[in-house]
C-alpha cells in the first residue's frame, strides 16, 4: 500500500511540475519539442495539391532571359567594396544574402554561395552566380542564420567559410551546424533574446514560417527575424516570412524601422495551389513594412533560384509598382542588382 502510494505521488508532482514547466514556456514552443508561428498567424489549407511533376512541368515555361545589367560586374564590385571600406554600406550578393557594414562590423546575411539549393546536388540550381566567390569577401565579423531551409542553411558555405572567428548568431538548435565545422563563437536565440555584438545590439524577433531540412525534422529548430540596431538606426533583416498579425505588435514595440529588409519572391505556385503563405507577396511584404512603421523597404529573395512560379522578374515590378498604396514612395521601395553596394546614409536619406 505505501509502495503504491508513493508511486502516486511521484506521479502526480511529475506530472504537475511539466504541465508548470509548459504552462511558463512561451506560445511558439509545443510540449512536443516542436515550434509554431505567432498567435494569429495564417495555417496552412488543406487544398494543396503539391507536385514535383508539375511544379517541374510549369518551370519550364518560365522566360529565364535576364536584362544585360542585372548583375554588376566582378571587377566593379570588388572595387566598390575597396572605395567602401570605410564606409558604412549594404551588399546584395545574391538571394537572401547580403553584406551589411555598421561601424567595425561586417555581417553577412544567410549566405548561400553553392551552386543549388539542396542536400549534394539536388535542388533548385541559381540561374546567377553570386556577386562574390567565397574567397573574395571582406573580412567578416557576424553570421546571421535565420532559419535552416536549404536556400539559406548551405552546409557548404559554412563547411568552406574563410572567417570562423566570426561570431554567428542563428535560431534555437542550429548551432550544430556551426560548432561541428569549427566555429568558434556560436549563440543560439530564441525569439525576443537580445545580444551586445561590438557596438550593435541585436534582437531575433518572430517570423511567419516553418523549418525542415529532412523527412522527419519539419518545425524541430526554430526561425526568425533578425533587428539590428546602430547607433540611431535600426534595420530589421527578414527571414522568409508570410504575413501576420505579429508585425503590427512589432511595429508598436521596435518602430520605427529605419531600413526594412524583406522577401519579395517565392510565393506562386499556380495550378498547385494560390500563394505560400510562408512567402509574402511583393505587396504583402510592403504591408509588413508598413506594419512596423518603416521608412525604407528593401525587396530580398528573388532573382537567384526558381523556387516558385512567378515570372522571375514579376517580383520587383509588384513591388515598386504598388509601394505608393502601402504609403511608399517609389525611391522608398528599394531594388538593388546584384553585386550593388550601396552606402547606408544614402540608403537611408
Amino acid at each position: 500500500m505505501k509502495i503504491n502510494l508513493i508511486i502516486f505521488l511521484v506521479f502526480f508532482y511529475v506530472t504537475k511540475s511539466l504541465g508548470a514547466a509548459m504552462e511558463n514556456k512561451p506560445y511558439h514552443h509545443l510540449p512536443d519539442g516542436k515550434f509554431r508561428n505567432p498567435e494569429g498567424s495564417p495555417e496552412r489549407s488543406e487544398n494543396v495539391n503539391w507536385s514535383f511533376k508539375t511544379f517541374n512541368k510549369e518551370k519550364k515555361k518560365l522566360d529565364m532571359t535576364l536584362p544585360a545589367n542585372f548583375s554588376i560586374k566582378k571587377d566593379i564590385v570588388l572595387k566598390n567594396l575597396i572605395e567602401n571600406k570605410n564606409n558604412d554600406f549594404i551588399a546584395w550578393i545574391g538571394h537572401a544574402t547580403f553584406l551589411i557594414k555598421l561601424g567595425n562590423t561586417t555581417i553577412i546575411t544567410d549566405p548561400v554561395f553553392s551552386k543549388n539549393a539542396g542536400p549534394l546536388f539536388f535542388g533548385p540550381k541559381r540561374y546567377v552566380d553570386p556577386a562574390l566567390k567565397l574567397n573574395e569577401l571582406p573580412k567578416i565579423d557576424l553570421f546571421l542564420l535565420t532559419h535552416n531551409h536549404y536556400d539559406h542553411l548551405d552546409i557548404k558555405t559554412i563547411r568552406k567559410f574563410p572567417f570562423k572567428d566570426a561570431d554567428v548568431l542563428t535560431a534555437l538548435r542550429l548551432g550544430k551546424y556551426f560548432t561541428k565545422n569549427r566555429f568558434k563563437n556560436v549563440k543560439e536565440l530564441d525569439w525576443f533574446d537580445e545580444i551586445k555584438i561590438n557596438d550593435l545590439k541585436i534582437t531575433f524577433l518572430p517570423a511567419v514560417h516553418w523549418s525542415k531540412r529532412s523527412l522527419t525534422d519539419t518545425n524541430k529548430t526554430l526561425w526568425g527575424n533578425f533587428l539590428i540596431e546602430y547607433k540611431d538606426k535600426k534595420i530589421f533583416f527578414a527571414c522568409d516570412t508570410g504575413y501576420g498579425e505579429i508585425y503590427k505588435k512589432l511595429g508598436e514595440k521596435y518602430g520605427p524601422i529605419d531600413l526594412t529588409m524583406i522577401n519579395i519572391g517565392a510565393y506562386d505556385f499556380r495550378p498547385m495551389f494560390e500563394k505560400s503563405i510562408y512567402h509574402t507577396t511583393p505587396e504583402e511584404a510592403l504591408k509588413i513594412a508598413q506594419d512596423l512603421k518603416s521608412k525604407k523597404v528593401l525587396g530580398t529573395h528573388w532573382g537567384t533560384f526558381v523556387l516558385s512560379l512567378e515570372p522571375i522578374l514579376e517580383p520587383p515590378k509588384r513591388f515598386k509598382r504598388n509601394a505608393k498604396n502601402f504609403g511608399f514612395n517609389k525611391n522608398d521601395a528599394l531594388i538593388f542588382k546584384i553585386g550593388q553596394i550601396e552606402k547606408l546614409d544614402d540608403i537611408l536619406k
